[in-house]
């Protein structure tokens, strides 16, 4: 049974790629694996012709039809917990999630995730959250953004988390390390945000069919390292949209240092990983009501980096 289709167009940069590579890059949510075995299936078509071999060349141009099959039911394993905790308590976990880290399993993607953490540490989880494949989880942050993570320990705490969410009164606040050189030191960015019309792995300002995106960013401080401009920035976001961040900070030409999607010569010496980190987290608690303000210690490949602009941060 097949239920999503994707649609891709290859780039001038996609020429002479293996067809898996080119899958691979623009479905980041399923393993290398798992696509091949996609292709092998017969659920690959270039213009239109199936193809089944993985190794097939990409030519520019090209359209890549991928009808994704049903995603198989995951048998989630627990694994052991290694994440640094903010904060706990019965109804809610709050932890400093690394870098590198993806929040939950996906299609070919079923170990190594902050879910697979949450089981080790309480069996039970499965229990309270029977056939969920995300226990727990109320909102995201992409795989290789850092911090504040907050997660629903109990069903009635997820719900109550959620509003917040939903009703923005949970508050988000990022730092973010950019290149270029900031046009305005604060600023609002409200637009809608849906999926690339061309390249599915990215997200886009668009102009219908998307969802509204609300971001605010002060700029810290700006100057040249090593030649290269760059700011740091406190980024404040009402909504949480995939790659909101990323895309806003794109589109005013200061692009997240590091971030290979969304800006092209982010590249920085010692840099692996895009340079944005949730810094902050306030809401409600689910249980009394009280307002609860977490703050994740920054990495230290981002604190070298804010500390050669001069900004300390523990």
């Amino acid at each position: 049974m097949k239920n999503k289709t994707l649609e891709f167009t290859a780039e001038a940069a996609d020429n002479g790629s293996r067809l898996d590579a080119f899958l691979s890059r623009n479905i980041p949510d399923s393993s290398r694996a798992f696509l091949q075995k996609v292709i092998k299936e017969g659920n690959v078509a270039i213009n239109g012709a199936p193809v089944t071999l993985p190794r097939t060349a990409i030519k520019p141009g090209a359209t890549i039809t991928v009808f994704m099959p049903d995603a198989p039911v995951l048998e989630l394993a627990p694994e052991d917990f290694e994440f640094e905790i903010l904060h706990e308590d019965a109804e809610i976990l709050v932890i400093n999630k690394p870098a590198g880290v993806v929040v939950h399993p996906g299609a070919g993607n079923s170990d190594g995730t902050v879910v697979n953490a949450l089981l080790g540490r309480y069996p039970a989880m499965s229990e309270l959250f029977p056939g969920e494949s995300r226990p727990g989880i109320v909102h995201r942050l992409d795989k290789d953004t850092s911090g504040c993570l907050v997660i629903a320990k109990t069903p009635g705490a997820m719900f109550k988390l959620g509003e917040a969410f939903s009703r923005h009164t949970a508050k988000k606040c990022y730092l973010a390390v950019c290149r270029g050189v900031p046009q305005e030191r604060k600023g609002n960015l409200t637009t809608l945000i849906g999926r690339h019309p061309v390249n599915r792995q990215k997200m886009a300002i668009v102009e219908k069919n998307g969802k509204e995106a609300i971001t605010s960013y002060e700029i810290i401080t700006a100057r040249n390292v090593d030649d290269i401009p760059l700011a740091a920035a406190k980024v404040k976001i009402e909504t949480g949209r995939t790659h909101q961040i990323r895309v806003h900070m794109s589109s005013i030409n200061l692009p997240v240092v590091g971030d290979q999607l969304y800006g092209r010569h982010t590249d920085f010496p010692g840099v692996n990983r895009q340079q944005l980190h949730a810094w902050k987290l306030t809401l409600p608690h689910p249980a009394s009501g009280e307002i609860m303000e977490f703050t994740a210690p920054v990495p230290e490949d981002m604190k070298n980096l804010l500390a050669r602009l001069n900004v300390k941060v523990k």
